[in-house]
Order: C-alpha cells, then structure tokens, then sequence
C-alpha cells in the first residue's frame, strides 16, 4: 500500500499541482478549478496518511481508492468527475473521522461551487457539517438540499434529521431562557457567589450556534453549577436536567460513553437508516464454497462482494477468514443462557445483536462484546425489529426466524439502501420456506453464477 499511496500522490501533484500552487493547464482544457482544487484537497489527505504510517484501517484503504477513481477521472476526456468527487467526499464521511469528515466538507465546498444546484452536493455537505458538529449551518445545507429534491420519499430522512437538529438546539433556548428568567426576578439567589459567576459564564457560553461538543460542555456546566447552588429539588433545575437530559438523546453525536457497549456508539432506527440511506448492501452466507471464493485475490466473487458499499454477515463465522471485510455483523441469541457465548472478537463497523427478553439481551452485550472490536453496537430499539410494535410488529408465533432473514426484513423496514443483494444463500445457508416465500415475492433478480439474489 505504500507503493501505490505514493504514486497516487504523485500522479495527483501531477494533474492539480501542489499545495499553494496553481495547476498547470493541460492541452486542449481540463477539469474544472473546483475539481483541480477539489483533488489539491486530496493531495493533502494523501500526503497526511503517508507521513502516519503504515494503513491498517479499512475504510481508509476504500477512501484511497476513491481517490484514485477522482484522479483518473480528472485525467479522462468526457468521465464523469463530479460524481467521482460525491463519491470520494462520501468515502471520506464513511471513514468517521474529525480528519475526514473535513476532507470531506472540503470537498462539498468545492462541489457545491462546481454545481450550485446538485442536490447530492448539498447532501454531502449537510452530512459532513453534521458529522462535525455544526448544527444549525448542517440544517441550512439540508434545506437546500430538500429544495432540490424532487422526490419526497427520499427526502423524509432528511426532514426527520432537520427536526432533530432543531429540537436540540431549542432544548437549549429553552435552558437559556430558564436561567435568564431567574436571574430578571431575582430568584437566582447565588448570582453573587462563585458558582453563581460560574453559572453565568456557562449561560454566556452556552448558544445552539455552537459545535456539539462544545455546546454539550457548556451545557453541562451550567446544570452542575445550577444543582450545587439549588439542589436538585428546585423546579427550575428539575426542568433544566429534564431539557440537558432530551438535549443528549436527541444529539447522536458523541454520546456519553456506556461501558454496556465496550466504548462504542450506540445506534438506533434513526442512526441506522442514516447509515445504509442511498448505498448498496449485500449479506454474505458463510459456506466453504462462498468462503472458498471469496478468499481467492481477484475472484470474480471475491471482486463482486468488494463492490457493495456495506457487506453484512450473520452470527459466529466458521468457514469466513478472520480478515473478511465485515461492514455489519448481526446475530441473534440463542439458548437460556446466550450470555455466555464466545465473545463477539471479528472487527465489524456496527454490531447488531437480536434477542429477548432486555435482561438477557444486557447481559450477553456486556458478557460477549470485545472493546474495540466495533465502532457502533445496536442499541436497544433494535433488538426485536420483528415483533417490536414500533418497528415490523409481528406476532411472536411464527416460529424463530433466521437472522439474516431479519436483517433482510429491517432493512426493507427502514426502505433506505439503494439496493440488497444475497449472495450465497443456498444448500445449507438456505433460508426457511417461510422465509424464502417472502424474498421470492421481492426477487428482482437471480445470478446463479455469483448465487446472487437482488431484493432492491
């Protein structure tokens, strides 16, 4: 990887020039000075990872590559450059850090100067400004974005996620108003006192225009501060815990760290619909013919599965390599005592775990999940998406379904991937007949050479 990072750096510096520098015009015009610009931006990231060392991170590894595709674009007559670039900024927001959540607002600047009316520029943007923390400009990004969208289905989980942008910032008017009102009346007996000054300058801090971190600190502040001179039983400190308490579960960023979830983010409907909104899915069977396949470099199965923008497997794998890209593990428990089974150690992006009833499904996350092994864990909305009344809502008698069946019924639940695919589904991964019934009623279509079966 370091022989192709550093000639994807130089064939970059090549068609956009370096840092600070203008690009060279090339015979016959060339891309635009948002894409040259755009890909200069690249450069940078590039040489950034280079100077860390050696890549071990797979959602870095795809970023590079998408990367490379702007490249080759930027350098091809007649490609397409600018999808190119929406892709390589999505690439970057999918890799979930600060440093390429920036690359990625970057990149929609440039976007968005290249296309003032493309909607998928003003996604990107909206969703990297939402990844760092800037709400309100976040909300301003989306509403230009939904006034180019057309289509009101595919806007929906962008007006729910404006509405929850919204409700928090408002939690923290309210507060403000709270702590305004009490000291205009004169209730706020210990304005005089230290904590009262200290309360104060949390309020002067405090502002929904803030960066989600720094508001939630500020916020905190000012309920710690406003407790330790009213004690809890004070209406007013009642209700401004009650508006901090709304104001974090509605702010998915960043949540407090539950040592339920080994460190990782916990995720529910809203979070997941988000995370497969507009991409392409596939669920991997594991069979030895399958893993077999997928093992083998530059196997037209192997290339097929590293094409999906999300590859999901089910429960304990026993023919899967350690290594097999793992963007989604599910599984469901099992047995009178799921707690204690072998404990969840294959790196996977997010982590579902299926299972009832809430006591068990808590002890088997706390006895089985492996700190670091996941970046998000399900939280408990998604536990039971097959019986929950606020999700499928079936009744309990139909028997045990299998989990990738339920995977598959979540995801046609949440309607927001651009596409699912099955791949390898057949002899002993088959599914029940129950279960076949209902995705032979959805098929699409069916490729025997890959046994791919496409639901969407």
């Amino acid at each position: 990887m370091g022989q192709t990072l550093t000639g994807l750096l130089t064939s970059v510096r090549a068609i956009a020039g370096r840092p600070g520098t203008p690009a060279r015009g090339r015979p016959g015009g060339g891309p635009d000075q948002a894409l040259l610009a755009a890909l200069r931006l690249c450069g940078d990231h590039l040489s950034a990872l280079a100077a860390a060392g050696p890549l071990t991170d797979a959602r870095r590894t795809r970023l590079i590559a998408s990367i490379g595709a702007l490249t080759t674009a930027c350098s091809t007559p007649d490609a397409d450059a600018f999808d190119a670039l929406l892709r390589t900024g999505q690439q970057a927001l999918d890799s979930g850090r600060e440093a390429e959540a920036r690359l990625a607002l970057a990149l929609a600047d440039e976007a968005t100067a290249l296309r003032a009316r493309s909607k998928g520029a003003w996604r990107l943007r909206g969703n990297a400004l939402d990844a760092l923390g800037r709400g309100e400009e976040a909300i301003t990004a989306y509403e230009r974005h939904l006034a180019l969208q057309q289509n009101t289905t595919a806007s929906r989980d962008v007006e729910r996620r404006i509405a929850t942008l919204r409700a928090a910032g408002d939690r923290i008017d309210e507060a403000l108003t709270l702590f305004r009102a009490g000291a205009d009346t004169g209730a706020d007996t210990g304005a005089n006192t230290g904590g009262g000054a200290e309360a104060s300058g949390a309020a002067v801090r405090l502002s929904r225009h803030l960066p989600a971190a720094e508001a939630r600190a500020a916020f905190t502040d000012l309920v710690r501060l406003r407790t330790a001179e009213h004690g809890a039983g004070n209406p007013t400190v009642r209700r401004l815990a009650a508006l901090y308490a709304e104001h974090r579960r509605l702010s998915d960023r960043d949540p407090v760290a539950d040592p339920l979830l080994g460190g990782a983010e916990p995720i529910g409907v809203p979070g997941l619909r988000r995370l497969v909104a507009g991409r392409t899915v596939c669920l991997v069977a594991d069979t030895p013919r399958t893993a077999e396949q997928e093992q083998r470099p530059g196997s037209p199965l192997a290339t097929l599965i590293e094409g999906y923008d999300l590859v999901v497997r089910c429960d304990e794998a026993r023919h899967t390599a350690p290594a097999a890209r793992t963007d989604l593990h599910a599984c469901t428990l099992r047995g009178d005592t799921p707690w204690k089974g072998p404990r969840w150690d294959r790196r996977a992006g997010t982590r579902l775990v299926f299972g009832d009833p809430l006591p068990h499904w808590r002890l088997a996350l706390r006895g089985r999940l492996v700190p670091g092994a996941q970046d998000r864990v399900g939280d408990a909305t998604l536990r039971r998406p097959l019986h929950d009344p606020a999700l499928l809502g079936e009744e309990a008698g139909a028997g045990p379904a299998s989990t990738a069946y339920t995977v598959l019924r979540l995801l046609d639940f949440l309607g927001t991937p651009a596409r699912v695919d099955l791949i390898g589904f057949e002899g002993p991964a088959a599914l029940s007949p129950r279960e076949r019934e209902w995705v032979g009623t959805r098929t699409a279509n069916t490729d025997d050479t890959a046994v791919r079966i496409t639901l969407r």
